[in-house]
């Protein structure tokens, strides 16, 4: 009876083992799909900003262009 509750114990253990060993690879690739996310963020904003400015520079250009 005593091997059995000792062969269920060190079962357990090495389980939590393996699973804490597995949410480490886990947590490791989640901080670089994070990483890849925030750069992607960012070009997202630079573009909108970019946008932005050719609309204002089309604008003017039309101005300008009107004026002749």
């Amino acid at each position: 009876m005593n091997y059995e509750l000792i062969a269920i114990f060190l079962t357990v253990v090495g389980q939590g083992l393996y699973i804490a060993n597995k949410m480490g690879k886990f947590e490791e690739k989640l901080v670089n799909v994070e990483k890849k996310q925030d750069k992607h963020n960012d070009i997202i904003c630079r573009t909108f900003v970019l946008e932005e400015q050719i609309k204002v520079a089309n604008h003017r250009l039309e101005d300008l262009e009107d004026n002749r």
